[in-house]
């Protein structure tokens, strides 16, 4: 039996070499660069600690404080009657027991560990790419059945729709639904920029939906029916499960693609992941250092994506 670890080590040393040679020449450039690299201030753009001041919500008096280690209550008592606790940092107590206080008077801080806005944006592009590839799928699957309909209306308004898509930038589109549509329906500039990577990436996932079921074989659909099995039968349970099998590459790939174009939902001042390094580098002026990472949070997603379709593909391949 031959050795295929044995016969490939060669390639393999070659391609560590390239890679190493490859890292080398990045590095030599970047040290020509008069640049000063500030990666120190890139941690608290992930997570932050917060600093809440917390002030007397009346006029009363500091009836009891209680201190529990790094954290203290502070029972603050109105002339009615009325008591409310706060519960401060031992270290930022402003007041003392038995002292009068007004409404608004500071009581102390509170910290606690917050989202930055890299992970914010990281959120926005996540949900964002989602909601639009759940409803792009369901586009792009209707109207690639629209487009092998004998019908000539249906699969005509499933071709203009497509070429109409695929034949103009998807900036132009996103200006096109949040200035035109959604000025004229009173849309938020969420739903038209979400409506517009939907119908964008459903124009082609409806052109992979056509290649996929043409692709079966015609003799299993005449099969199909001559047991008695209607046509929606048929193409539910005959060529769609066997034209998934073929289509999931592709799919993942625009899938995938959806992410990346999702950036430039931006434009119309969606917080996502790239507006928000766009402003963090307007007030840090960390050019280099936000748009690696911003670069690397992208990669980190698609590549999450990417291993769950392998997954998928190998119990597919498992099924069969």
């Amino acid at each position: 039996m031959v050795n295929a670890t044995g016969d490939t080590w060669p390639w393999r040393l070659l391609l560590a070499v390239i890679l190493l040679g490859m890292a080398a020449a990045v590095w030599g450039a970047v040290q020509k660069i008069d640049y000063e690299w500030r990666w120190y201030r890139v941690p608290q753009y992930f997570f932050y600690k917060a600093e809440d001041l917390h002030k007397a919500p009346f006029d009363g008096q500091v009836s009891a404080i209680d201190s529990k280690g790094a954290v203290t209550a502070v029972t603050i008592t109105a002339p009615a009657g009325e008591k409310a606790v706060l519960e401060v940092d031992s270290a930022s107590l402003k007041v003392e027991p038995q002292q009068e206080v007004y409404a608004g008077d500071a009581v102390g801080l509170s910290f606690s560990w917050k989202m930055g806005p890299l992970i914010m944006g990281m959120w926005t592009t996540i949900w964002i790419s989602f909601v639009s590839g759940v409803l792009g799928l369901v586009i792009g699957l209707l109207t690639g059945l629209a487009r092998i309909s004998k019908n000539y209306t249906i699969n005509g308004l499933a071709a203009v729709y497509i070429e109409f898509i695929r034949g103009t930038p998807l900036l132009v589109q996103i200006f096109i639904a949040y200035f035109f549509v959604g000025t004229v329906f009173n849309l938020s500039r969420n739903v038209a920029g979400v409506g517009a990577l939907a119908l964008f990436a459903g124009a082609y996932v409806a052109e992979i939906v056509r290649a996929g079921i043409q692709s079966i074989s015609r003799g299993q659909m005449e099969a199909a029916r001559s047991l008695g099995m209607t046509m929606p039968q048929a193409m539910l349970d005959i060529i769609l499960p066997q034209a998934l099998k073929r289509i999931l590459p592709p799919l993942s790939g625009q899938f995938i693609s959806l992410i990346k174009d999702s950036s430039l939902v931006s434009v119309i001042a969606i917080t996502d992941l790239t507006k928000s390094g766009r402003e963090i580098i307007t007030s840090t002026f960390a050019t280099f250092e936000i748009w690696l990472v911003v670069a690397a949070m992208y990669l980190i997603i698609t590549s999450v994506l990417s291993q769950l379709v392998f997954y998928m593909e190998r119990r597919f391949a498992v099924s069969d």
